[in-house]
């Protein structure tokens, strides 16, 4: 029997899952069953998690559960020992755990900055998100100033930052937000670029994330409907692609379920 991962196609935390095991050549090996977040969670599903709604989940072949992707990715990288992702080095490995560390601010900076819906933050927030970039640029000189990866070839780190360089396309679409072409920033640059170029990590796509993250980009998150919609953007129909792209200005448009396609 397969391992069964309970899962949301877009969500970063899945993506990251699904880079490892790709990397490993047993993307296979695990059965991801699709959760609909904008519905409730099934009673069993619910039944699973001891009331968990916090995806992804996976369910092992005799029927354990194991939640947390970060825990999830160690869990993974044990089971599947060929090909390791993480460094097999002590002093290389903890260094990488020390990368691996600063995703959560990372992350937290960039969720915060697209579902603001105060115009009058957008600088302090774009200011934040720099200075995260900032410290990701530092420390990839301080142990990796020549290289593309944090080492040799795209690892932990790059498993775990990549999903977020990926969803971050809507700062780029909502807030316009860029890195700028300065000093500062040219070895994380160089580091993302290699990152969403990577083979292993093509799950997701700038369209498909834009579009379903609108209604983070109005300060709802995690299928919440927002005042006056009847559907997220995160449903699964209509398809993300048969729908027109959202409108860029968030701060003074608010979109229809029909400007956005999701009536059919």
């Amino acid at each position: 029997m397969k391992h069964t991962m309970y899962h949301i196609p877009v969500c970063p935390f899945s993506q990251r899952l699904e880079i490892l095991l790709t990397l490993k050549g047993c993307r296979d090996q695990v059965d991801f069953q699709v959760i609909d977040i904008t519905k409730p969670r099934p009673d069993w599903l619910l039944a699973k998690t001891h009331g968990t709604t916090s995806l992804p989940v996976m369910e092992l072949p005799d029927g354990r559960i194991l939640k947390e992707s970060l825990v999830l990715l160690q869990y993974l990288e044990s089971i599947y020992p060929a090909r390791p992702v993480a460094q097999q080095d002590p002093y290389k490995h903890a260094v990488e755990s020390m990368m691996a560390r600063m995703e959560g601010d990372f992350c937290n900076q960039g969720y915060r900055f697209v579902m603001n819906q105060n115009p009058t933050r957008q600088q302090e927030l774009r200011e934040g998100m720099l200075a995260q970039y900032a410290k990701l640029n530092d420390f990839l000189l301080a142990h990796s100033p020549d290289g593309t990866y944090l080492f040799d070839d795209f690892g932990w780190a790059e498993t775990i930052f990549t999903p977020f360089f990926m969803r971050f396309w809507f700062l780029d679409y909502y807030e316009d937000f860029q890195l700028p072409d300065t000093p500062s920033y040219q070895r994380v640059k160089k580091w993302q670029a290699a990152c969403l170029a990577h083979p292993a990590a093509q799950q997701v796509t700038r369209e498909e994330i834009v579009k379903n993250y609108y209604d983070y980009a109005k300060g709802a998150g995690n299928g919440t409907l927002l005042p006056g919609r009847q559907k997220s953007s995160f449903v699964f129909e209509p398809h993300w692609k048969t729908r027109p792209w959202p409108p860029k200005d968030k701060y003074n448009t608010s979109a229809t379920d029909d400007e956005l396609g999701l009536n059919g």
